[in-house]
């Protein structure tokens, strides 16, 4: 259960603050940040990840680890390029139809 500090920090920053606890390697869907972060759905984490500035580093928040919870990457053409290339040179290995396996690189939330 969040305390009322908790709830006066902006969602997205909230998301943002999860986002970033994700190790190298791992990677976590949208609606299990939704679930952690309390009050909003997938699709805001969606929206919340879109709302990154294009001078947002990978290093100061690792976007391309928040994937769909089918366990593909959400992102089309050169958005897609480039969230499997990070994601690869991280070792998060894909298979032939370019899913990631949940029990290998999946994230729980409390490593």
């Amino acid at each position: 259960m969040k305390d009322e500090g908790e709830k006066q920090v902006p969602l997205y920053k909230r998301i943002y603050a999860l986002v970033r606890q994700v190790p190298p390697g791992k990677v976590v869907a949208y609606g299990q940040i939704a679930r952690i972060v309390g009050g909003c759905s997938a699709r805001m984490v969606g929206y919340a990840m879109s709302a990154l500035r294009d001078n947002t580093t990978t290093e100061d928040l690792p976007w391309y680890r928040v994937i769909n919870r089918q366990g593909k990457i959400s992102l089309t053409g050169e958005g897609y390029a480039i969230q499997r290339k990070l994601l690869e040179e991280e070792g998060v290995r894909f298979d032939e139809q370019n899913h990631i396996d949940w029990d290998t690189f999946g994230w729980l939330g409390d490593e």
